[in-house]
């Protein structure tokens, strides 16, 4: 069987960049048991109340929904059991003094094969408070209908 190549991601969390102003990103390689990686192939994992910690020198992943795979038998995985990440040991460190500091917390962007192993973004975030979250959205908001004014004056112009 010829080796994976590229990246094929399975899962994004995309309320993260609405609940949190991410300061850095990491990746990580995620310890599998063999239906949940048959699981994730299928497309199938959900990243919505995830978050990491730290425990002894060592990072885990919690929370994350990897569904039970179809075809399993019995011995299939716990859809939300803890899962160890794999970092450097300085990367670890480096976080575990950021998270520390106060504020700050480890959420997981995504989930991907990189040429074939499971991956996850993981992210250094600080929680948006109310009034920044709207603030967000209105920007977002005031640039698209921007972006629909000058496409009506292009549609005009012509």
């Amino acid at each position: 069987m010829p080796r994976e190549r590229g990246q094929k991601v399975v899962a994004t969390n995309r309320k993260a960049r609405h609940e949190y102003l991410i300061e850095d990103t990491y990746e990580a390689g995620l310890v599998l048991q063999g239906t949940e990686v048959k699981s994730l192939r299928e497309g199938r994992a959900s990243l919505v109340d995830g978050y990491a910690f730290i425990d002894g020198g060592e990072m885990w992943l919690d929370a994350v929904h990897i569904p039970e795979y179809t075809e399993g038998t019995w011995n299939n995985h716990a859809p939300r059991r803890k899962r160890k990440l794999l970092l450097h040991k300085q990367e670890i460190v480096k976080i575990s003094h950021r998270i520390k500091e106060g504020g700050y917390t480890l959420i997981p962007l995504s989930i991907y094969f990189s040429d074939g192993r499971a991956k996850v973004e993981l992210a250094v975030a600080r929680g948006k408070r109310e009034y920044d979250k709207r603030q967000t959205l209105r920007e977002r908001q005031d640039k698209r209908e921007a972006d629909r004014a000058m496409a009506s004056r292009r549609h005009l112009g012509e």
